[in-house]
């Protein structure tokens, strides 16, 4: 059975990027790192770092070991945390990972509803896109992922979800964004049927990309429109997204949240036909889930009602 105290050192190292600054982040002297290291390739026989100048560099197998150490010792911990809990020990804390335009609408709403209603529950936030809400979830660092994916991506990758099962929360339209100066092209009658055939409109204009997955998703629609966007400038923020827009720089398309959770006064959003984004929290692990995830899910699901579309 691998040693836990390896398995810690182990990941320290691969998140901290060498030796020295494993041991000090562990507080251990520099040869003890060394040495369970040794100690943890002779337990798998495999080769788990190669020597590189004077540091050292994680093969293949060390990195896949290291990524297994973090879900690892995640898990223990948000298990001794729960068992806590359970006990009476301390008292109940839930850790909530969700994107930027999530954390601008449902979030402060939920959380406002989960400290009124439960002032004993400590909830930490942390910003993050997707795949890495995920990827924090399944390592314990988090016990709720709020996400989203898009209407005709599928699901998320089997990695990604690994151990996860999702709660839909709402279906957000996606909107396409234009200057409202008068620029550009007005789309009306029959175009506004279908959105493929509402961006068709635009094929000759500028475009301007959110996030990779927001980013897809544009490519999608526009491939069913029959064009490829002239993708002009990209950026994760919503607001210089919409500002890019106002200043005559290119369109857009963006979802409900992202203009409830900033709307610049010189974009007109129109709500493009046939598509959506769709939100979900992700949890770990079979239910039921602790009290306070359970408290917290609860509270997302009454938040989204009033905020899915722009005001």
């Amino acid at each position: 059975m691998l040693d836990l105290t390896r398995l810690r050192v182990l990941e320290a190292v691969a998140r901290h990027g060498s030796v020295t600054a494993a041991a000090r982040a562990l507080n251990y002297a520099q040869p003890s790192v060394s040495h369970h290291l040794a100690r943890l390739e002779a337990e798998t026989g495999a080769t788990l770092f190669q020597r590189v100048g004077r540091g050292i560099r994680l093969t293949e197998a060390g990195r896949l070991l290291a990524d297994r150490a973090a879900e690892i010792l995640g898990r223990l911990e948000a298990a001794e945390t729960e068992l806590a809990a359970h006990v009476g020990l301390r008292e109940g804390r839930v850790r909530l990972a969700a994107f930027p335009s999530a954390l601008g609408t449902i979030v402060p709403t939920a959380a406002a509803r989960l400290q009124a209603a439960h002032p004993g529950i400590d909830l930490t936030v942390t910003e993050a896109e997707p795949p890495e809400a995920l990827r924090m979830l399944r390592a314990g660092y988090v016990d709720v992922a709020v996400i989203f994916r898009h209407d005709g991506a599928g699901s998320t990758s089997g990695e990604e979800e690994e151990g996860t099962r999702g709660i839909l929360l709402l279906d957000e339209p996606v909107y396409l964004v234009t200057a409202n100066t008068g620029a550009g092209h007005q789309v009306t009658g029959p175009q506004r049927l279908a959105g493929a055939a509402m961006l068709a409109g635009y094929a000759d204009q500028r475009w301007i990309a959110g996030c990779e997955r927001c980013r897809d998703h544009l490519l999608r629609q526009c491939a069913l429109a029959g064009f490829v966007p002239k993708i002009a400038f990209t950026t994760d923020d919503c607001l210089a997204v919409q500002a890019l827009v106002a200043a005559g720089l290119g369109v857009a398309t963006q979802a409900g949240l992202a203009l409830q959770a900033a709307r610049h006064p010189g974009v007109r959003a129109e709500p493009l036909p046939g598509t959506c984004r769709r939100v979900f929290a992700h949890v770990y692990g079979a239910p039921p889930d602790p009290p306070a995830t359970t408290l917290l899910l609860e509270v997302l699901a009454e938040a989204q009602a009033t905020e899915a579309t722009p005001g």
